[in-house]
């Protein structure tokens, strides 16, 4: 019989009441094990062993706690989903194999058919395709508003409404909704309010606090930091998570033992990210905005953007996603891109490393032409995902983007 190891050390548990975000980030959701590591410990097993039969019938049965199968239950992942529900104020989260996963395991859990969801335009493209493609054909319909036309949202409500979704800021124009507003229209209806916090993370925003009931993110953003796994994480009442958990539990979109702990280490240098991202966008969207050949520059921490006071109540910071339009069309965009020599030309945002895209035929391509003209994405529109390399450099990695149009 194998023999439990005993220690002589006690070590207490920490005391993080009353503690800030960037404490949580560091020290929530950590549990040493025996052998007292200071680092968090990772568990890549499939499943776990049981003392008797007794016990194993017990957890399967619900009548004591534990772990059963790395499907839905590994401690490395309960530390994560611990980590990130304390930074979002949350009661509980359940993490999943990505943030599409994220948004999925939330409706199946939360809708049935003959339900109606009332969602923003401006959420990322295939947010869109989800609720208009998929969710349809199982019954769930969804009317699309714009994400600051309140008179809008109350018009598209209707009996049958069970959720309000919404991503603030928005992808790609960086539009910024009045979160307490939409949860009041939501509750006063008996609907659901769905936050996706991906752009501001819980460092610079926290919707709970706004009245939202669910908070969704994909972790393979900012949460990691650093393009290395994919995951996403949705945070809120225990009531509600025990439904997300209860999909996840029969439908199997868990998330890995090994992304969990990439991205619970994440965690802990999320908060200095967040703020590098912060300052190195704002004076980067400044600067674009004086530029010739640049028409608008969207990012929320101008003052010129229309929703700039609403994001300084709402937000600690501004975040590091900006979108501009450059003069022309899809050629002129394309060959801007194409100038730049240091930034990295793919869809994914939220990496230290400063990304570049065109989102008319990457991140929204799948939409429909008037889809995207109704979602304000033009053939000239760029999206810069900025990064903490040196603000000079990135500065004159976009000068040969507007060299390029010159030319």
């Amino acid at each position: 019989m194998t023999q439990s190891r005993e220690e002589h050390i006690m070590i207490p548990e920490a005391d993080l009441d009353g503690v800030s975000v960037d404490t949580l980030a560091v020290r929530a959701g950590q549990h040493r094990t025996g052998e007292l590591e200071h680092s968090d410990a990772i568990f890549p097993t499939s499943s776990f062993v049981y003392g008797s039969a007794a016990q194993a019938a017990a957890r399967f049965g619900g009548e004591e706690p534990g772990n059963i199968y790395s499907r839905f239950t590994n401690p490395t992942v309960k530390a994560f989903e611990e980590r990130i529900a304390a930074m979002e104020g949350g009661e509980r989260a359940v993490a999943t194999a990505s943030g599409m996963a994220a948004i999925l395991a939330t409706c199946m859990s939360m809708l049935q058919s003959g339900d109606h969801v009332v969602c923003s335009r401006g959420v990322f493209g295939t947010t869109n395709v989800l609720f208009q493609k998929y969710l349809a054909r199982f019954g769930v319909s969804t009317t699309f508003v714009g994400l600051t036309d309140m008179d809008g949202w109350r018009d598209a409500v209707t009996g049958n409404t069970r959720m309000l979704f919404i991503e603030t800021p928005s992808n790609p124009l960086c539009e910024v909704a009045d979160m307490s507003a939409l949860a009041e229209l939501a509750h006063a209806h008996g609907a659901l309010f769905v936050v996706d916090n991906c752009f501001c993370t819980p460092v610079l925003q926290r919707p709970l606090e706004f009245g939202a009931d669910i908070v969704i993110h994909s972790a393979t953003k900012y949460l990691d930091g650093q393009g290395r796994c994919v995951g996403g994480v949705v945070v809120g009442s225990a009531s509600l998570m025990e439904e997300v958990y209860g999909f996840l539990r029969s439908a199997g979109p868990t998330m890995s033992p090994f992304n969990a702990w990439v991205f619970h280490k994440g965690l802990e240098t999320l908060p200095i990210r967040m703020r590098a991202h912060c300052e190195n966008a704002l004076q980067l969207a400044r600067w674009l905005e004086q530029q010739s050949a640049v028409e608008k520059v969207y990012y929320a921490g101008l003052e010129s953007h229309p929703q700039h006071q609403l994001a300084c109540r709402q937000q600690s910071g501004f975040g590091g996603v900006l979108s501009f339009t450059v003069r022309g069309g899809q050629a002129e965009a394309w060959a801007f891109i194409d100038a730049t020599r240091m930034v990295s030309i793919t869809a994914n945002l939220g990496d230290v490393k400063t990304t570049i895209t065109h989102p008319g035929t990457t991140t929204h391509g799948r939409l429909s032409p008037d889809d995207k003209a109704l979602a304000g994405i033009t053939d000239n529109l760029i999206r810069l995902s900025v990064g903490i390399e040196a603000l000079e450099d990135l500065k004159n990695d976009m000068k040969r983007g507007l060299q390029a149009l010159q030319n």
